[in-house]
């Protein structure tokens, strides 16, 4: 399968799904069962962890959401893009940049994830 925004949109919709459930939910449809998410913080594979990292994340910042900072550049199995994260409306004061590969079914193998912009106590 070939990469798309969509599959950036995805990414991002699961990152922004706050209850329990429904995230747990996105993230198996999302990602594939061993997948491994990788960023300057964090190293981790499978559902399980990418959930935990993803309500961790939510812990730190609550009231954030994802968001795409630019167009989503794809080809073949594999996707990058720019998000950004902060409170709905406002300016963001973290983004980053991910790289992801997808796989045949179009979910989500890994994430390569580099942090350009935090706050200092972040």
């Amino acid at each position: 399968m070939t990469a798309t925004a969509i599959h950036a949109e995805r990414y991002l919709a699961a990152w922004n799904t706050t209850d329990p459930a429904a995230r747990r939910a996105a993230v198996e449809e999302v990602f594939a069962d061993a997948a491994r998410y990788t960023d300057p913080l964090v190293d981790v594979r499978g559902h399980d962890a990418i959930d935990a990292t993803i309500a961790a994340v939510q812990q730190q910042f609550p009231g954030f959401v994802f968001r795409l900072a630019g167009p989503v550049d794809a080809h073949h199995h594999q996707l990058r893009f720019t998000w950004h994260l902060g409170p709905e409306g406002a300016e963001p004061p973290i983004t980053g940049f991910d790289a992801a590969v997808v796989d045949d079914e179009g979910r989500i193998t890994t994430v390569l994830g580099f942090l350009d912009r935090v706050p200092a106590a972040a």
